[in-house]
């Protein structure tokens, strides 16, 4: 054990040496890693046949209560967590071994903002991010301090929300994960959690050594795709964004621009914005399929006229046009606090052109698109039609994006662009004169963007 132990110092100062004075560095640590790798293998091997001999003798020199469950039983539990260990050293040793490899210093690091509001696209916007390997994404962490500020007795404020939304924020970008537990509800015990909203959705918690052996009896309300991995331990999570070169986070918890100015001129933090906008009259028809049931009395309206379209609906969604209109504004006036670090981008025509836009907004970031990201955006740009629920990010891009218009009744439209009409003009969205002009495929309701979108 006490060789074991001095091994990681001895490998850093070796490859300290190897970085400063050999050209085949790389080379080299791939050699050391073989090594380890085999010696760790032999310890695990000595170790099992020495837990199958005598668990109940291990047991007591721990000073611990025997286990119930049969010695194999043991033996595989014991053997796992030194698995896990070994699988730590193993992504340390890789993690150094990418760093030599790469042309120089990876440059700063960076904080990149996806802010937009639900049914935009920025799920499939987020995966641009989600698939750089060296980016630790999440999706929308903000969900459960939303659920909790709402709750609260008396509720919350928008000014209120959106200080506690800008606080989380800061501390997630700096890697601080133990500020969710003060919102997921059940609490974590232990910093484990099976309930972190769309753990799924994010590459970066459900990869080694994040994703621990799975547990059995414990339910998983959010869980890895592709992968079984046990509850969320939130320790390792926060070691995982430590290593990883930068951060994105996803959101549609954040409307108010203004209130980023501290996170933007944090000297910790390198923080770039991108505001994701949709036409609103696409928005409305998505989230009349998505969320049914809060916009009932707009389907009866629209298809049957039976009931009446109360104000304050309106009213509602004249203020989401206002308030996604005034950050907009603010940000493409350029104020010395934002400059360089505010992009605008259309839901439009990132799906015309998905890969064109995914190089300018990792321009934008200071970051190079790597070839898994365009590989990605090959496959899930594509598809024969739309994949199979409202969440999916495999879409047909090119075709899918306006088919809204072919659907939704024109007076339905005609309340959209009466209640959005001065966002709809700065994002360059046509308002529609007449039913045949809407159902028209080739008139455009679309202008061009606009090159100061891009700051």
């Amino acid at each position: 054990m006490e060789i074991r132990r001095a091994l990681p110092q001895d490998i850093r100062e070796l490859l300290h040496c190897l970085k400063m004075r050999s050209k085949y560095a790389v080379l080299l640590v791939f050699v050391i890693s073989l090594v380890i790798i085999e010696k760790e293998n032999n310890f695990i091997s000595r170790v099992s046949d020495k837990l199958k001999q005598s668990p109940q003798a291990l047991a007591e020199a721990n000073s611990t209560e025997v286990s119930p469950a049969p010695a194999e039983n043991g033996s595989l539990a014991s053997l796992q967590e030194l698995d896990a260990a070994f699988s730590q050293l193993r992504s340390h040793l890789y993690n150094i071994t990418l760093q030599l490899a790469g042309d120089g210093d990876p440059g700063p690091r960076r904080h990149i903002l996806l802010m937009a509001t639900t049914r935009t696209g920025s799920s499939f916007v987020g995966e641009f991010f989600n698939q750089q390997g060296s980016i630790f994404y999440l999706f929308e962490p903000l969900w459960h301090v939303e659920k909790t500020v709402t709750f609260l007795p008396g509720g919350a404020s928008a000014v209120g929300s959106a200080l506690v939304y800008r606080d989380v924020l800061k501390q997630l970008f700096l890697c601080d994960l133990y500020i969710l537990e003060n919102f997921i509800s059940p609490a974590p015990e232990g910093h484990l959690t099976p309930f972190l909203f769309r753990r799924g959705s994010s590459h970066s918690l459900c990869e080694e050594p994040v994703c621990t052996p799975s547990t059995k009896k414990v339910f998983e309300k959010y869980y890895c795709k592709n992968r079984r991995c046990g509850p969320l331990n939130i320790t390792l999570a926060a070691e995982a964004c430590q290593r990883k070169q930068h951060v994105a986070l996803k959101t549609v918890r954040i409307r108010q621009l203004e209130f980023l100015q501290p996170l933007v001129e944090d000297p910790r933090l390198d923080l770039r914005i991108i505001q994701l906008v949709r036409d609103p009259r696409a928005v409305l028809a998505s989230r009349m399929v998505a969320f049914s049931g809060k916009y009932e009395t707009w389907k009866k309206w629209a298809s049957e006229g039976e009931a009446p379209l109360r104000e304050e609906e309106v009213q509602r969604l004249r203020g989401n046009c206002e308030s996604i209109r005034v950050s907009a504004e603010l940000g493409l006036r350029r104020p010395g606090w934002l400059r360089g670090r505010y992009m605008l981008v259309r839901y439009e025509d990132v799906a015309r052109a998905p890969l064109q836009k995914a190089r300018e907004m990792y321009r934008f970031a200071g970051l190079p698109l790597t070839p898994q990201v365009e590989e990605w955006i090959g496959k899930n740009t594509q598809a024969p039609r739309d994949g199979n629920g409202v969440y999916s990010t495999c879409k047909n891009s090119s075709e899918q994006f306006d088919k809204w218009r072919f659907s939704m009744p024109f007076k339905l439209a005609q309340v959209v662009q009466d209640a959005c009409a001065p966002a709809m003009q700065l994002f360059g969205y046509k308002l529609a004169g007449s039913p045949a002009a809407l159902a028209n495929r080739s008139f455009s309701l679309l202008e061009e963007a606009r090159p100061a979108w891009v700051t």
